[in-house]
Formats: C-alpha cells, structure tokens, sequence
C-alpha cells in the first residue's frame, strides 16, 4: 500500500499540481500573443522591416481576419453574448463556490481569453474600417503592435494570478495531507 500512496503522490493528477496545466498556460498565452488578431507576428515585423510587398500582404491579411471576425462577431454575436457567460459562470461557480479545481483551472485559462476575444472583436471593427477607407501599413503595424501589448498585458495578468492561485491550492493541499 506505500508504494501505492507514493505513486499516486508523485503523479498527482490535481490540476495545479500538474505539470501539463502549466505547459498549457504557457503555450496558450504564447500562441495568442504571437498570433495578433490572426496575422503571426513574424509578419509585422517583416512588414515594418521591409515594406513593399511584405506590407501589402499584412494588410491583405488583416483585412482577411478582421472580416472574419466581424462576420463571426454579426453571424453568431447574440449565441456568443449568451453562451459564453453562461460557460465561465458556470465553470467559476464549480470551481469557486463547489471546490472542483479543474474547473478552477479552465476558469483562470479561459476568462482572460474571453477579455482577449472581445477585444480582438474591438480592434477587428476598428481594423477593416480603417483599412477600407484606404489606411495603409503603419496603421495596420500601429494597430496590431497596441493590441499585441494589450493581449501581452492580459497574459501576464492572467499568469499571475492562475500562479497565485495555483500556490495557494497546492500549498492548503499539502497542510491537509
């Protein structure tokens, strides 16, 4: 029975206590800050670099995702406005209020992706408006920089609370063993 009881402490599947939750919280937050509004950033930077024909096709990109977003945004926006709170209610309530650590995890890795999306969906407006009224390359590279920081800044945020949080749990965790 030891060698049980060592291995099931040694695995331990409790989410913050898993190794995988935080390699997924690193991989999410770096996807998202790489891909601004859909368009890699490696793109941006190669536009700002050389411009041209670099510059015409990040505009021809962002084009392309702001629609989409808008489209998405006009398609299924009331679905969306209704379903999503439903989810991280029900899943902060689980968590929070009944104790289930896993839909505390996915609560602290999916609010802040909601505060990203609304926000992309904010610049996506603001993005084919202006490149539609013949705005060129450095308005598109401005915008996305600005929003790169912004989802950069939710990322940190988010990181450190879900640490926070994670320490917290794993801390009371092991003072009842």
């Amino acid at each position: 029975m030891q060698v049980i009881e060592l291995i099931a402490r040694l695995i331990d599947l409790r989410s913050f206590a898993n190794l995988w939750y935080w390699i997924a919280l690193a991989v999410v937050w770096s996807s998202a800050s790489h891909w601004v509004l859909g368009v890699p950033w490696d793109m941006v930077g190669r536009a700002r670099r050389k411009g041209g024909e670099s510059a015409e096709d990040l505009v021809a990109m962002a084009r392309l995702n702001a629609r989409r977003l808008n489209r998405i945004r006009r398609d299924a926006g009331f679905s969306m406005a209704m379903s999503i709170p439903f989810l991280l209610s029900f899943l902060a309530i689980t968590g929070f209020f009944y104790g289930s650590e896993t839909a505390q995890a996915i609560t602290l890795l999916l609010a802040p992706l909601m505060i990203v999306f609304g926000i992309s969906l904010r610049l996506a407006q603001r993005l084919e408006a202006a490149i539609e009224a013949g705005a060129g390359a450095d308005v598109v590279i401005s915008a996305l920089a600005r929003h790169r920081i912004s989802v950069q800044a939710v990322g940190v945020l988010a990181i450190v609370i879900a640490s926070l949080w994670g320490m917290f749990q794993n801390l009371s965790y092991h003072q009842m063993i």
